[in-house]
């Protein structure tokens, strides 16, 4: 197994405004519905202390096993960047950081997001982004739904 760490970036275009975008990442109520959900898990805990040095948590479970997810936030600047540690703990103790950064598109087109993924171990960087990919089509649906 290699332990270099690496960085990814996913992007998604969205038609919803900037600060719809940016707010579903702190909203617990939208967070539940695209973040780290799975198809056959089920949402049982989550919280979202919304301020720089505050904690998530988001807990599924997957299996009848609960799966929890946490971090802590490091950069809230509304609407364009949000910065978070993000880890597992049932998986390892590895902690990686994740970048999220939003620009509005003109004309009311929407916004692009770009997340970043640092300190993430090689092995897993397919599935990580194929994970952050799905993740950021899943936001996109949520945000359709609630239009």
């Amino acid at each position: 197994m290699s332990t270099t760490a690496q960085t990814l970036q996913v992007t998604h275009h969205y038609r919803a405004s900037i600060e719809r975008v940016f707010d579903a990442w702190l909203n617990p109520a939208t967070l539940g519905r695209w973040l780290f959900a799975t198809p056959t898990g089920e949402m049982v805990r989550i919280e979202v202390d919304a301020r720089v040095g505050g904690r998530f948590v988001v807990v599924e479970r997957r299996d009848g096993v609960d799966v929890e997810h946490t971090g802590e936030y490091l950069t809230i600047d509304r609407p364009h960047r949000l910065v978070f540690t993000f880890g597992v703990p049932a998986y390892g103790p590895h902690v990686s950081t994740i970048s999220i950064d939003l620009v509005a598109l003109p004309d009311n087109q929407g916004c692009i997001l770009t997340l970043t993924h640092e300190d993430l171990l090689p092995d897993f960087k397919a599935q990580i982004e194929q994970g952050w990919t799905t993740m950021l089509v899943n936001l996109d649906a949520a945000l359709s739904a609630a239009a």
